[in-house]
């Protein structure tokens, strides 16, 4: 009888802390909106306030240089970071895993072309493209997720052709075309169930990699513009009074980081628990 795949302590335990990162990333992403936050209250006064302890939470991370609460721009930095991530990430799964996988199932002169194509576009730096692309398309969320998914397509469409190329020539695919099953049913049924795995994998990884990359195009200018809180902005404002308010700068960066960093040890953990030769 087949059992279900567990998390073992030595798995779970390592993931553990990740998870509560990702998860209250995603919380203040979801109920952001409905908190009573100010993100654009000017608050001359408190210019470059240090953090401190005050009847409500907007001083507890401090004040920037316009008086703004960092922690409700923080917290509405998340809400920005976390769209562009899941947006990038859903449009470079859906559209490099179709391509990949009907390049390696088809061949030919199909699979030939988007070889070329792929190989293209790893000849320029992922993010040299995004800020030139981002500046053809000008700055604001939804061209920083075009740009971004433009870009990021590449890496799932090369893993899921080599995991189609090693895996159409088995013996349940060579079955199923002989009983005289299509293209789609052959697809669907007997090649993405297993290429899945690997590519859920890739996607986390992908989760933070559009997380810094809008950071990095906001920090230039050329993503998320103002009034609108993201941590990349929020950076490249406060790296101008590091020396008086290191606060500004220290807050979304740590920010920036823990998430980075949780998104790819939860995908480490993934890909250990996904691999058969290493689960226990």
């Amino acid at each position: 009888m087949a059992t279900v795949p567990r998390l073992t302590p030595s798995t779970a335990g390592p993931a553990a802390v990740p998870v509560m990162v990702i998860t209250l990333w995603g919380l203040l992403a979801l109920i952001g909106p409905w908190l009573s936050l100010d993100p654009d209250r000017v608050d001359l006064p408190r210019v470059l306030a240090a953090p401190q302890i005050e009847e409500s939470p907007r001083g507890w991370l401090g004040y920037d240089d316009l008086g703004r609460s960092i922690l409700d721009r923080l917290v509405s930095g998340a809400r920005t970071s976390c769209l562009v991530a899941v947006g990038v990430v859903t449009l470079t799964f859906a559209a490099g895993s179709l391509i990949g996988t009907l390049s390696g199932y088809l061949g030919g002169l199909a699979d030939h072309i988007t070889v070329r194509v792929i190989d293209i576009f790893l000849a320029f730096p992922g993010i040299l493209l995004a800020i030139a692309l981002s500046g053809l398309l000008g700055p604001g969320i939804d061209n920083v997720i075009v740009a971004l998914a433009v870009v990021g397509w590449v890496g799932f469409a090369r893993l899921a052709r080599a995991q189609v190329l090693s895996l159409k020539q088995r013996e349940h695919v060579q079955s199923a075309l002989a009983l005289g099953a299509g293209t789609g049913r052959v697809l669907v049924r007997h090649l993405l169930p297993l290429i899945s795995a690997p590519l859920i994998v890739e996607a986390t990884f992908g989760i933070g990699g559009a997380v810094t990359a809008e950071a990095s195009l906001s920090f230039l200018g050329l993503g998320v513009q103002p009034p609108t809180a993201s941590w990349g902005s929020m950076i490249r404002d406060g790296a101008r009074y590091m020396l008086v308010a290191p606060h500004i700068v220290l807050a979304p960066g740590i920010a920036l980081m823990l998430v980075v960093l949780s998104v790819n040890l939860l995908g480490d953990s993934l890909r250990d628990w996904m691999d058969v030769k290493t689960r226990r």
